[in-house]
C-alpha cells in the first residue's frame, strides 16, 4: 500500500482531482449527505491518502484552525472497500502526521455515530452530545496528550 502525504500546494490536478471525487462518491453519494465539501479547510490541510492500482482507498485531512495549534482536527476520514486494513494504517498516519508536524495536546474528529467505536480503537473519548453535522448525526471526540 502506497500512504502519500502531501500538502494542499503539492498536490498534482489529477491528485485533488481524485480526492474530491472519492470524497463526494462516499459522503454525498453513498450517505447520501448534504455536506458542503468544498469547505475552504483544504488548502489548509495535510492530505494523507492511500493510493493502489491508481485508485484512492483511503483518505483523511489534517489541520489546524488557528496558529496555536494545541487542537488539530482530523476529517474526512474515509474507506472506499472496508475489511481491508485501509481504515487503520490511514487513522495511524493522519495521528503520526499530526503529533510530528503540529505536536498538539489534542486531536478532535467528529464522529459520524456509527464510527464511534473505530475511532475508540485510537483512544478517541466522546467530549460532545450528539450533533447533526451534513445532515448525518456526529459527536466531537478527543484524543488527549500530556
Amino acid at each position: 500500500m502506497n500512504v502519500i502525504i502531501k500538502k494542499y500546494e503539492d498536490l498534482t490536478l489529477d491528485e485533488l482531482y481524485d480526492i474530491l471525487r472519492i470524497r463526494v462518491l462516499i459522503f454525498v453519494v453513498e450517505q447520501n449527505a448534504l455536506c458542503d465539501e468544498i469547505d475552504g479547510k483544504d488548502r489548509n490541510a495535510y492530505h494523507v491518502f492511500i493510493r493502489e492500482d491508481g485508485e484512492i482507498k483511503a483518505y483523511l485531512r489534517v489541520f489546524s484552525e488557528d496558529d496555536s495549534n494545541r487542537e488539530v482536527k482530523i476529517g474526512r476520514v474515509l474507506t472506499s472497500e472496508r475489511g481491508k486494513g485501509y481504515g487503520r494504517l490511514i487513522m495511524e498516519k493522519g495521528i503520526e502526521l499530526a503529533r510530528k508536524v503540529y505536536n498538539p495536546k489534542i486531536i478532535n474528529v467528529h464522529s459520524q455515530t456509527q464510527a464511534m467505536g473505530f475511532y475508540a480503537k485510537f483512544g478517541f473519548k466522546q467530549v460532545s452530545d450528539v450533533f447533526i453535522e451534513d445532515t448525518l448525526p456526529h459527536v466531537s471526540m478527543n484524543l488527549e496528550f500530556d
